[in-house]
């Protein structure tokens, strides 16, 4: 429930919007999510064996670093905390956004700073407190998309008006209207989105029996995550033509809206809202976490690695503010471009991450060839699963560097991981 609630936020519910996936590959969107699932799952797969066997809170930077190399370990560790970071700062902006459906007048860094204040003051208070808060949003979230996915099946399938119907994958300029490599850049946003699904092995080093919470974990998160974003997408799609899905708003309340069932746009407004605040809380977690791990092994000021009496890593959690205060600074000066310009800069760290995760696998099962130990769980299809899944990883980066979208991405990551390797 904790890796859903990271994975099923604003990636879901506004990453389609504002001209992102949906505008880049029209109903092909189907496909490019589905590639970012099947990389997920490849990933995933990686995770899951090595946490099995190394299970600890600092995770895949820990993997890294032990497997790999330490300064491979540091890159990746301060990458992906930078990533989450920035995040945080996007969940944080699309809040306020959806705010503005009841409160068009009042300023987003109002919003901002409050439920960015509320969320905090949660994460330090106990590691409990988080995991039951956000097995709450994680619950009223799936039991809202579960209520759209029935009542869309039987507009779709049950309505006999024909407004609603398959035949919008094609009326509308095609099933690719820009093409493959629309559909190809859209991967991209599919990526960002699944983004938080490695929450899981970061969480099992708090787990009691980290084993079997991973394997329980991969085996459900993967199914879910295909059920709800691609049927919803599929579903979304019958509904409102593609060209109309989410150019000012949520697509969710577009859809609400075209249906025209009183009161469920306000309904829909607020599950989308709690969905925001489910993956930022989720994002707090991991991202103190690493920055917790990062000063544990020496990478980081002694103080961040310290934990308050009921095992709080309480600075690195405020360290992990910036994001919100970045989002703060640009829903001011850049108010209609701050949600895709918080995208684009925090995608740098996730895709240069999930590409050394696919390389550490690599080295972590020549460390356990090499040693002759038997793995109790194991990725089907190694090396091939790994590879498949590193060389689309290497693709979406360079898909990135050359997307006029995206080109925040690499100004910001490419400075960033010289001043890393430097460090």
């Amino acid at each position: 429930m904790i890796a859903i609630g990271g994975a099923i936020g604003t990636g879901l519910f506004m990453g389609s919007a504002f001209a992102f996936a949906i505008g880049y590959a029209g109903p092909s969107v189907l496909l490019s999510y589905a590639i970012g699932a099947f990389i997920t799952l490849l990933l995933m797969g990686c995770l899951a064996e090595m946490t099995v066997a190394h299970s600890t809170s600092g995770s895949f930077g820990a993997y890294a670093e032990y497997y790999v190399s330490p300064m491979v370990g540091f890159l990746v560790r301060y990458a992906y905390w930078a990533a989450i970071v920035l995040a945080v700062g996007t969940e944080v902006t699309a809040i306020a956004l959806y705010m503005k459906y009841w409160f068009p007048d009042v300023p987003a860094w109002i919003w901002i700073l409050s439920f960015s204040s509320a969320l905090v003051a949660l994460n330090s208070v106990s590691v409990k407190t988080f995991g039951q808060v956000e097995y709450l949003f994680s619950a009223i979230k799936l039991a809202a998309i579960a209520a759209f996915i029935l009542l869309a099946v039987w507009l779709v399938f049950g309505s006999s008006s024909g407004e609603y119907g398959l035949h919008h994958y094609t009326d509308h300029g095609g099933f690719m209207p820009h093409g493959f490599s629309g559909m190809w850049v859209a991967v991209i946003i599919s990526i960002f989105s699944y983004l938080s699904v490695v929450l899981i092995a970061v969480a099992a080093g708090e787990a009691e029996d980290p084993e079997r919470a991973v394997r329980q974990a991969f085996r459900a998160t993967i199914v879910r995550l295909v059920v709800f974003y691609l049927l919803t997408l599929a579903l979304m799609l019958a509904i409102v033509p593609w060209d109309e899905a989410g150019k000012t708003q949520s697509p969710f309340v577009t859809v609400m809206q075209y249906i025209g069932i009183p009161g469920a746009t306000g309904v829909m407004n607020f599950v989308i809202l709690v969905a925001a605040l489910s993956a930022m809380n989720s994002q707090l977690y991991i991202t103190t976490r690493m920055m917790f791990s990062l000063s544990r092994a020496g990478q980081a000021p002694a103080g961040l690695g310290r934990l308050t009496r009921t095992g709080i890593p309480l600075n690195a959690l405020l360290l992990s503010c910036l994001g919100i205060a970045v989002a703060t600074v640009l829903s001011v000066f850049y108010p209609e471009e701050s949600f895709s310009l918080m995208m684009a800069i925090s995608m740098f760290g996730a895709i240069f991450t999930w590409l050394m995760i696919f390389v550490t696998h690599l080295f972590f099962r020549r460390y356990y060839a090499r040693k002759q130990q038997a793995l109790t769980f194991k990725l089907p299809l190694y090396p091939y699963g790994t590879l498949i899944g590193l060389v689309l990883m290497a693709l979406v980066l360079v898909t990135a560097v050359f997307t006029e979208a995206f080109r925040m991405t690499l100004l910001f990551g490419a400075p960033f991981l010289v001043l890393l390797t430097i460090g």
